[in-house]
């Protein structure tokens, strides 16, 4: 092909992404002259994403000059950091329409290679200098590492996970980098609280920064919230003006799905939701797509031409017509939650298939439990929780009533579609690419997860008989049974293998299989899942050892307090070993002994459970093995003074070798350095 007829269709593959290309050396606006590099003048940084073997998208906002109506950028590709050996350029004017930011698709580069690149505005300003990596190509079978990260709030904590990265990254012969970051979401939190917001400018002991206020917003208790597109571009702004995240950024290309606090914490598809009441929010869904787009450098699908997201027109209507998986059918949802095309899929050499999910614009309304007894120990039993998550489609028929401790009820979600979250279309997708995956590990980019928590309050002395009148064990969070029923039973019963889910949202560290179901039913592992900790945003341990009232009965099971005054999280040991192992963890303060007293068939898909966890995770895949590594923090509550980010409190490692069809994947745990404390 001819580098004009290639120049001619990596633009139209440039147009499909809302990007300019940068493609060969020539460019008719190079600027001429001295330079001199601004930072200031591109507040948010730089950025790569979603790296091929041939290009990479490439990010800036180039901030405006008062007055200015439009600024010309320049990119430049280089294969070397002082850019004698530029390989790719391109320009395009940013303007307001984009909230001066711009994207690039820059092609015609090598596959498994290290570049820089930088952007120029007419004046010669240059930005910081960014490096990325190209992907190695289909056939390369070298191990592959990227790291997954999720859940970073710099208007209550310090991203110092990122620093540690990159310093232990930079350490590393180039062979054993990261190529990539699988950011899984909440990348911004859309509900923060001002320093006025409370008494003292704490929230649960962390210090509320200064500096950002929503244009519009609007206060509900006393949280803020974005009301329009300008409210979530100044929350992107503010989230990337952080040092960390921008030196992130900088380093490695980013693959970037999202959760819900890019749109609304409590909602689903197109409906807002703040402390459970439900308003339509479809011009909002837009403008919360619109917003990550503009911010996040992806191969992702958008509407209308060329760089500016062209929002559809759409009103804020009473949610109405649900299909057989929960998605609502009114028009302006099905605009609002299609506006903007997050999943996707691709191969990561020859030993990745990486698939990409939206979890959160196709999910159903959660159960309206309202009129559900409560059970006091806090749990639901296993039972009654799968009637009400698979609503009308309950295998053998859906049940009249539910028992849920001595009461008998009548059962609110007999006629409800089953809970669901990625909806029939997109369902359908995800299993086609899991069949079509060659690659030995097929690595789902999950953004809050798969495993169930659960613990054994059948099990609890006579002194704690009232809190759980049940003799099923008791689910603390086990969800969407319908959708992991399919996707798990068709993984066994076609035989497929190396199925790994990468997973945010939890704020804490989990390692563990996938399994349909737990004893006393069949327990059938079929894959991994792991779960990263949160980069910085407060986790369980944090909250509870604040919150949870120490003349609480229940408060053993949660908080484990130490003779020496010090606490830990009980929680750990009551979802892995069940509530006798938490019982005596509390009567003898020695984790061996809980242990001792854990219940094997309370947890066994479970290996690892720390809700107390900071930090990020990494994952290498090799032909025969995956290794996924958790690199624990303390609680980021300050930016920390030192190079590495500050100490660790934990390393470790999770192994597993290739396994064939009808055999069950084993992991292997090795605590490289640190304290778990509870997490086994």
């Amino acid at each position: 092909m001819s580098e004009h007829a290639t120049r001619r269709s990596l633009l139209k593959q440039a147009a499909a992404l809302g990007a300019a290309l940068a493609f060969g050396q020539s460019c008719a606006h190079t600027p001429v002259g001295p330079r001199t590099e601004r930072r200031d003048l591109f507040p948010q940084g730089v950025a790569s994403g979603d790296p091929a073997p041939e290009s990479v998208v490439l990010w800036t906002r180039r901030a405006p000059d008062e007055g200015a109506s439009a600024h010309r950028l320049v990119v430049e590709v280089a294969n070397d950091e002082a850019f004698t050996r530029i390989v790719a350029r391109g320009d395009v004017e940013v303007s307001a329409a984009t909230d001066w930011t711009c994207r690039f698709l820059a092609a015609g580069l090598r596959p498994a290679r290290e570049y820089w690149y930088r952007f120029v505005d007419e004046a010669g300003n240059n930005s910081r200098v960014g490096r990325t990596l190209t992907a190695p190509t289909t056939n390369d079978d070298r191990a592959v590492k990227f790291a997954f990260v999720s859940c970073q709030d710099p208007t209550n904590s310090a991203l110092n996970a990122y620093r540690r990265m990159i310093y232990e990254d930079v350490r590393r012969p180039r062979a054993e980098q990261l190529s990539f970051v699988l950011h899984l979401g909440d990348f911004i939190y859309e509900m923060i609280r001002y320093p006025e917001d409370t008494p003292d400018g704490l929230d649960r002991g962390r210090r509320l920064r200064d500096g950002f206020r929503y244009p519009t917003g609007k206060k509900i208790r006393r949280f803020n919230y974005p009301t329009d597109l300008n409210d979530y571009r100044a929350a992107y702004k503010n989230f990337l003006a952080d040092p960390d995240l921008q030196d992130a950024r900088a380093r490695w290309p980013f693959v970037p799905v999202w959760d819900n606090h890019e749109f609304s914490w409590q909602g689903y598809q197109s409906a807002e939701v703040a402390f459970s009441e439900v308003h339509p929010g479809q011009t909002l869904k837009v403008a919360a797509s619109q917003a990550w787009y503009e911010y996040q450098p992806a191969r992702v699908t958008k509407p209308g031409a060329g760089d500016p997201f062209e929002a559809p027109a759409v009103t804020n209507a009473p949610l109405t017509d649900r299909d057989a998986r929960g998605v609502y059918q009114e028009p302006n949802n099905l605009i609002a939650i299609r506006a903007l095309r997050i999943e996707r899929a691709f191969r990561f050499g020859k030993n990745i298939d990486m698939i990409l999910t939206d979890n959160r614009s196709f999910q159903s309304a959660p159960i309206d439990g309202s009129g559900l007894p409560s059970m006091e120990f806090g749990f639901t039993p296993e039972t009654a929780n799968d009637i009400l998550e698979a609503g009308r489609v309950y295998p053998g028929g859906a049940p009249a009533t539910i028992r849920i401790g001595e009461a008998e009820v009548p059962n609110p979600q007999i006629n409800e579609p089953p809970q669901a979250y990625l909806g029939i279309e997109q369902m359908a997708w995800f299993k086609d690419r899991l069949r079509a995956a060659q690659a030995p590990w097929k690595i789902w980019g999950h953004s809050f997860g798969t495993l169930t928590w659960r613990s054994d309050p059948q099990n609890l002395p006579p002194e704690f008989a009232t809190t759980w009148p049940s003799t099923e064990y008791g689910d603390y969070n086990r969800s969407y049974v319908v959708e992991h029923a399919e996707i798990f039973g068709m993984v066994r019963d076609e035989g497929i293998t190396g199925l790994t889910t990468v997973v945010g949202d939890k704020h804490s560290f989990w390692a563990g299989y996938l399994s349909e179901t737990l004893p006393p039913r069949a327990f059938e592992p079929v894959g991994l899942e792991f779960v990263t900790g949160s980069i910085s945003q407060a986790g369980g341990a944090e909250v509870q050892a604040i919150t949870f009232p120490r003349d609480n009965p229940l408060r053993p099971f949660y908080v484990h307090d130490r003779p020496d005054g010090t606490k830990q999280c009980a929680l750990n040991t009551t979802i892995l070993h069940g509530v006798r192992a938490a019982l005596a963890l509390r009567d003898t303060d020695d984790p061996a002994a809980a242990r001792a007293a854990s219940n094997p068939d309370n947890a066994p898909h479970l290996k690892f459970v720390d809700f107390g966890g900071y930090g990020y995770s990494t994952v290498r895949a090799s032909p025969e093995e995956l290794e996924t590594e958790f690199v624990c923090i303390p609680p980021p509550l300050e930016r920390s003074e030192t190079e590495d980010g500050g100490p660790l409190r934990y390393r470790v490692i999770h192994r597993v070798s290739r396994w064939s069809p009808g055999e069950r994947p084993e992991l292997r745990q090795e605590i490289v350095e640190g304290d778990v404390e509870l997490a086994i």
